[in-house]
């Protein structure tokens, strides 16, 4: 009986050994200092000196305390904005080069190449370099546009309230789709050419193609990309802070949860002061919606996955 009971549920130690590394790094990266973000959200801690214990006044203070809330709830939107405008600027559009690419086109090597370039560069980088070209006296991008006679349309692009986030969304949807294009490319060349020759025997155009074939069966891979599109905008800091600093000017109107969080944790050069405690508890909020939405979205989306 025995005998039969470990023939049914062999022990798998591989997989055991295989698991326990990327579980000791998970524990040590992301759990423990959740747990400590956790602990340091409950008091109201400058860094130095004694540790307030306030319970959870510091999200109650996030959510309805001013300007707190005003800020919080500003960068959130900002946040948003991020992601819905990244998923059409540079997940879509890299979907559609993904699928014109694995057509085989004479070239496409040295494309895929090209688009994925920028992936490798800093993002301080790109937004020093970024900042310059968007210049409204000698910037590239106006003098481009006054070239072409277009210059009806040349403004200070991270000087306007209403143009600035638009602008480092679309700076860092151009560094960032190459990344999509190559998982979307390799998913699309995985999918059995058969499918597609069927389907063109019938009769199907490349939108009925793309729309009935192709999406369907990378689904999986869109989900992951969507999922890390999310958290990446959720988090998103570094080009912010390059391009318009740690207010996000001009008037909050590019302030993300990075940079609230930044400013409330570590204060400002003006005076501001941090509070650790409180700075936690934004963070610990951030990673509580980057979870939800992440978790639900997965759920959602694997019952609609395609197996062939």
């Amino acid at each position: 009986m025995n005998l039969k009971a470990k023939q049914k549920r062999p022990v798998q130690t591989h997989i055991v050994v295989f698991i326990i590394p990327a579980l000791i790094i998970y524990t040590v990266f992301v759990v423990y200092p959740f747990l400590v973000s956790f602990r340091l959200s409950l008091y109201d801690w400058k860094g130095l000196g004694p540790m307030i214990y306030v319970g959870l006044g510091n999200f109650v203070k996030l959510f309805t305390k001013e300007p707190f809330n005003q800020q919080f709830f500003n960068a959130l939107k900002h946040n948003i904005i991020f992601f819905v405008v990244t998923m059409v600027v540079q997940n879509l559009v890299g979907l559609v080069l993904a699928i014109i690419l694995s057509r085989r086109i004479k070239g496409s090597a040295v494309f895929q190449a090209v688009y994925f370039l920028p992936v490798t560069l800093s993002l301080v980088v790109v937004g020093y370099l970024w900042t310059l070209m968007l210049n409204p006296m000698w910037g590239t991008v106006n003098l481009i546009l006054r070239a072409v006679g277009l210059g009806s349309l040349a403004r200070p692009w991270l000087g306007d309230p209403h143009t600035a986030l638009l602008a480092i969304i679309f700076v860092n949807a151009w560094q960032w789709i190459g990344f999509p294009l190559l998982v979307f490319l390799a998913s699309i060349q995985g999918i059995p050419d058969e499918f597609f020759e069927a389907a063109r025997i019938d009769g199907a155009s490349e939108w009925h193609v793309a729309r009935y074939i192709t999406v369907p069966l990378i689904l999986p891979s869109i989900t992951m990309v969507t999922i890390m599109t999310f958290i990446g905008t959720m988090n998103a800091f570094d080009i912010v802070y390059t391009m318009e600093g740690i207010l996000g000017s001009p008037f909050f109107s590019t302030d993300v949860l990075g940079t609230f969080f930044y400013r409330t944790a570590f204060g400002t050069v003006w005076g501001t002061p941090g509070n650790l405690g409180f700075g936690s508890a934004v963070a610990v909020v951030m990673f509580l919606m980057v979870l939800i939405v992440s978790y639900t979205w997965l759920r959602i989306t694997r019952k609609h996955e395609v197996q062939y």
